[in-house]
């Protein structure tokens, strides 16, 4: 083939690849609204919100198959080359991260029905104090959608080491819950599920983890899924 030829293939590949990195982003926006929502219903009891929620999840499942495949595609179709392809292999472990995290965000939706029907539509009762950690773990997904975005690997090891916080919050949490269900028991189911919502939020800071480490890969080549904080700056 032609230079000419050779350099139109390149361009249609680097396209290609921009438009399932901007893909990937809008389903990452998709994601973080669907956590929105259900926190938002979760607080309020709010029906149609909640039901939206776990309705929406079927779409964010859809554009995870559609982006496989799109993968999928381009490697058979291009062949790329050892850079290329680990680009596309982050893609699509960031891709399956996404969707999980939109699974947990289901799962609060679901939890949030439970309590509100049988609760009634009032105030939770000294069960709803989720908030703080669900708005570092929206922190968290929000800099690694950033980080991929611009292959930034300071913003992916900042993300990294706030998983530690979502981990540490999720400890409290629990703790709070077991000492409202030993001082009154009616407290217990509720708190169960309360207890259902804080381990969905600590996974989904698990998954931004997961999300910031693949940037680190891309742009090092390094896999630090399973070593250090310090081994991989």
């Amino acid at each position: 083939m032609g230079v000419g030829v050779n350099e139109h293939l390149s361009k249609q590949f680097d396209a290609e690849l921009e438009s399932i990195r901007s893909r990937v982003l809008e389903m990452g926006g998709l994601v973080e609204s669907q956590i929105r929502r259900a926190l938002e219903g979760f607080s309020s009891g709010e029906r149609a919100l909640l039901d939206e929620v776990i309705a929406t999840d079927r779409r964010v499942n859809e554009m995870e198959v559609a982006l496989d495949g799109a993968c999928s595609h381009v490697i058979v179709k291009r062949q790329p080359a050892a850079n290329d392809l680990r680009l596309i292999f982050a893609i699509t472990k960031t891709v399956t991260d996404l969707e999980r995290i939109g699974d947990e965000a289901q799962k609060i939706a679901r939890m949030g029905k439970s309590i509100h029907e049988r609760e009634g539509n009032g105030r939770l009762t000294r069960t709803a104090d989720v908030r703080h950690g669900a708005d570092i773990v929206l922190t968290m997904l929000r800099r690694a959608l950033d980080a991929f975005a611009r292959l930034d690997t300071n913003s992916a090891q900042e993300v990294i080491e706030q998983d530690q916080l979502i981990d540490a919050e999720f400890q409290s949490l629990l703790r709070q819950l077991v000492t409202y269900m030993m001082e009154d028991p009616r407290t217990i189911t509720t708190s169960i599920d309360v207890i259902w919502v804080a381990k969905a939020i600590e996974r989904m800071g698990d998954h931004a983890k997961n999300m910031a480490e693949y940037v680190i890969y891309i742009v090092k080549g390094t896999d630090v899924r399973h070593i250090s904080s310090r081994e991989a700056a």
